[in-house]
């Protein structure tokens, strides 16, 4: 029997916002969060265009897995982690993803603390797909496990819930902890409880100036409370879009890593650096409105560093 592989397509460590992975275990094909983005404006500035042509390779990732899916997890609705029939050009496209998706087991995160605007969004995407978008959550299906709904960051704040997935083939248990932050006790116990030995997660938005001490604390308690208890401990997406979430990650223990460090890949904290590719790599006037226009491309930003 074929051990387990994880392959990690887009996170911050990788270049573009999202948790986006595939699980390959026994005879299925798991896409978990097949969605991108690019922070819209940072420091008043759109993506540079070095961070645009990363996440036009990371959705060409997306959909060569989706080609061969035989399951679709969608943890929950933010424009990041899901397909959008209205994406901006930086984002995945569900008209393209339609195709692919035809016959693919689809385990979505159910309507529990879903804004309106996040359910309008689940039924548009219902109708490009010609799917329905049902309800994973507590569900199980022989390799997989869905939690009940647990806090999108800190239960007290508007961003509702989301959905977790634990995937199992008998010797490796892999779980998916999407937007979590390691701000609430209780979705630490349950991934505890689940006894992964791998999980990836996301950490504390140390880049939003609101975020109060008290919470980061809690944050740096429940990494360190995953670290304790599980072999491989993932820690990207919010956490790694400034420097000081790159400290915070690298002063964890050994087992705790970025998305990068896990895939053998060198770090890409895009995000974090945009002021400095402005600065290195000059972006003329008009060009984010004449790549969505399809007028120019990435060609000459790829591959290139700060």
């Amino acid at each position: 029997m074929k051990s387990m592989k994880i392959k990690i397509l887009g996170t911050e460590s990788l270049g573009v916002r999202g948790l986006s992975c595939v699980i390959n275990v026994q005879d299925r094909t798991i896409v978990i969060d097949p969605g991108v983005a690019l922070g819209y404006k940072r420091y008043g500035l759109l993506p540079h265009p070095v961070q645009v042509a990363e996440g036009e390779k990371v959705r060409q990732k997306i959909l060569k897995e989706l080609k061969r899916a035989t399951d679709m997890v969608i943890s929950h609705y933010h424009g990041d982690h899901v397909p959008l029939p209205d994406a901006n050009p930086y984002q995945l496209k569900a008209q393209k993803v339609a195709p692919l998706c035809k016959t693919v087991r689809i385990w979505a995160k159910g309507p529990h603390s879903l804004s309106r605007n996040m359910l309008c969004r689940s039924k548009a995407l219902s109708i490009v797909l010609n799917r329905k978008m049902g309800n994973a959550e507590g569900k199980t299906d022989r390799l997989l496990t869905f939690s009940h709904p647990v806090p999108h960051g800190d239960p007290h704040t508007r961003f509702g819930t989301v959905m977790m997935t634990r995937i199992e083939d008998g010797a490796t248990v892999f779980v998916h902890a999407s937007d979590i932050q390691l701000l609430h006790g209780p979705t630490i116990s349950q991934i505890v409880q689940w006894h992964p030995d791998i999980v990836i997660a996301s950490g504390p938005p140390l880049y939003l100036p609101w975020i109060p001490e008290k919470q980061r604390g809690k944050a740096w308690n429940n990494a360190q409370r995953l670290a304790d208890h599980i072999d491989t401990v993932i820690l990207d997406h919010h956490l790694l879009r400034c420097k000081k979430g790159v400290s915070w990650l690298d002063a964890l223990p050994s087992n705790v890593m970025c998305a990068a460090d896990f895939m053998g890949h060198s770090r890409k904290f895009l995000e974090a650096q945009r002021r400095q590719l402005y600065r290195a790599h000059p972006v003329p006037s008009g060009w984010h409105d004449a790549y969505a226009e399809g007028l120019v491309t990435t060609t000459q930003y790829k591959e290139k560093k700060k």
